[in-house]
């Protein structure tokens, strides 16, 4: 599967994957494309609500799609997918995962996935979040949650994407500690041993975040190529 857009992973869960991925849609609307949104598991929802994260990204995206699409898989516990799954007696199918995104990239320019927890993250017995990815063919951004221990992280989770033959976009730095120390020493040592681009570094911003600046602090100048 061949498509244009992004799917945006992480080092952890929290550490800001929906900014990025709503950021990510603002900028390729302000290049005058239709933009979907997809979020292909949640876990978290309040009873007869969507998912705070669903509801950010289809907020963000310019082209209206069936919340099934969006959102096909979710959980009211915010647990691991696999775990919420088993508990609700689903099977998280990635062929239904990629029918719903076939559906979303038919209508739109482009289609920005946000995954669930961290790249590695579980989805079933056999399968993870990056099995998810490589199927969908996108290029993939990873955010690093910029705190302590956050190299190690970094390092390990891109080598893991590389190591899976899937497109490299780039990495976003996020600042979710800020009273992490040396800040300024970790970002140089991400710079050394995280392929390029940086695709931006944003400081600590306290949620919520409007709009109108979310997509400021990206340098996206190629996105066409994607």
């Amino acid at each position: 599967m061949t498509s244009r857009g992004f799917f945006v992973t992480g080092t952890d869960t929290g550490i800001g994957k929906t900014r990025v991925a709503v950021a990510l849609i603002y900028a390729l609307r302000a290049q005058g494309l239709r933009v979907a949104a997809m979020k292909p598991v949640s876990a978290g929802n309040e009873p007869g609500q969507l998912n705070e994260d669903v509801v950010a990204l289809m907020q963000a995206a310019n082209v209206a799609a069936d919340v099934s699409d969006v959102n096909p898989y979710a959980f009211a516990e915010p647990i691991a997918p696999h775990i919420a799954a088993q508990q609700a007696g689903v099977n998280i199918d990635i062929s239904r995962i990629a029918e719903a995104y076939s559906r979303l990239a038919a209508m739109a320019d482009a289609v920005v996935v946000e995954g669930a927890g961290g790249w590695r993250v579980p989805l079933s017995e056999h399968e993870d979040m990056a099995d998810l990815a490589q199927r969908l063919g996108l290029p993939v951004v990873l955010v690093v949650g910029l705190r302590l221990g956050c190299l190690n992280h970094a390092v390990l989770t891109a080598e893991s994407v590389l190591s899976r033959g899937v497109r490299w976009a780039g990495w976003v730095g996020n600042h979710i500690d800020p009273t992490m120390a040396q800040q300024a020493e970790n970002l140089a040592a991400l710079h050394l041993r995280l392929p390029e681009p940086c695709l931006g570094v944003q400081h600590f911003m306290p949620a919520p975040v409007a709009p109108a600046v979310i997509a400021k602090w990206l340098s996206l100048p190629e996105l066409l190529l994607y």
